[in-house]
């Protein structure tokens, strides 16, 4: 069964105006957001957002100001839509917010959308694995979720087109969507060390430090120095991807040298951390500080917040959607879209223990 999702009326309504346009039911130019409101007894705001997102995804256009937005032609020139193949991460990914909205809106814009048989992790990352996987499923085009170096690779080689949503696609020929998360992992590392912090740690995926740290881990490590700390593999541990390999790797961090404060990759493993902090009876921030990588939901229920790293996700649907109509018309498109993140402190991170 597919998981279920409720729209926002923003939603409804984006979908209810993207169908009178379709069907001919508006042509030519919008009518005014006053004549929306009044013909579909919809809220301002509403109406303001659902335009937005039509201007986003090129189903509308402005005009200037004080005009009424124009209407492109539906279908101008379009080819039947994709049958898209998006391979994920991990199995969980699928019920993930914007993994559930980007196929309903690939959908909506006429592309057949199905997952791959196989994820990423579940080919353990083999190119072989990957290509025999790939070869299997018919597939016009592919979004890749949060692939490898290699494995983007081996996609920006082929004539097939391929979209590399996050992963290590930093001046691939492929088009992709990531964030500039660099500068604000060095806003939180500098805050850290006013703080008093000397031993950073940063807790990645396998692909991330193998066979070479990324991008963001390189950035991390080069920053350590230059605010004087001696950087090793201590700063960027390695450990065996999953939960039990997660936990011996904990063990033997906080067995000998244990980290004043930890970066996380990902939200799993934030709550995996505090959990294994809370069975040990250490407490967030008074013996360790913490800093998710990404942000999610569940964050703002935390009271104060969990520090962490937050980009615009509002801009990373409608991008794979104009590569998905892009590539349908014809198109190349190898863009890479870099989104620039922040740095939010919250109650995870507090002075050095004992500071």
């Amino acid at each position: 069964m597919k998981p279920f999702r409720s729209l926002s009326a923003i939603e409804q309504l984006t979908t209810h105006l993207r169908e009178e346009i379709r069907n001919g039911g508006l042509d030519g130019d919008m009518p005014g957001v006053a004549q929306l409101v009044r013909r579909l007894g919809v809220g301002t705001k509403t109406v303001v957002a659902a335009m937005e997102s039509l201007k986003r995804d090129g189903v509308i256009q402005a005009n200037g100001k004080r005009k009424r937005s124009g209407i492109v032609a539906a279908g101008a020139g379009k080819k039947s839509g994709l049958r898209i193949r998006i391979l994920l991460y991990e199995e969980s990914d699928m019920h993930s917010e914007h993994i559930v909205q980007l196929a309903f809106r690939l959908k909506e814009h006429g592309h057949h959308v199905a997952y791959a048989a196989k994820t990423l992790s579940g080919l353990h990352f083999d190119v072989k694995r990957v290509a025999r996987m790939v070869e299997m499923n018919d597939g016009d085009a592919w979004i890749v979720q949060a692939g490898s170096r290699p494995v983007l690779e081996w996609f920006a080689a082929r004539s097939v087109p391929a979209f590399a949503m996050f992963g290590r696609q930093f001046q691939l020929p492929i088009a992709s969507l990531a964030t500039l998360k660099s500068p604000a992992v060095a806003e939180a590392l500098r805050r850290l060390v006013d703080l008093g912090h000397r031993r950073i740690v940063m807790l990645v995926r396998e692909e991330r430090r193998k066979p070479n740290p990324g991008l963001l881990e390189r950035r991390f490590l080069e920053e350590l120095g230059n605010l004087g700390i001696e950087t090793g593999a201590y700063n960027l541990p390695d450990w065996e991807d999953n939960a039990e390999g997660l936990r011996r790797g904990l063990d033997s961090l906080f067995r000998h040298s244990p980290p004043t404060a930890i970066f996380l990759s990902e939200p799993a493993l934030f709550f995996a951390t505090q959990q294994y902090l809370l069975r040990n009876q250490l407490v967030v921030p008074r013996d360790v500080s913490l800093v998710s990588l990404d942000d999610h939901p569940a964050y703002r229920w935390f009271d104060p917040e969990v520090s962490h790293i937050r980009s615009d996700t509002r801009r990373w649907v409608p991008r794979m959607v104009r590569w998905a109509d892009n590539v349908a018309n014809g198109k190349e498109d190898r863009r890479e879209t870099l989104i620039r993140a922040e740095f939010v402190e919250g109650g995870t991170i507090g002075p050095v223990p004992g500071g």
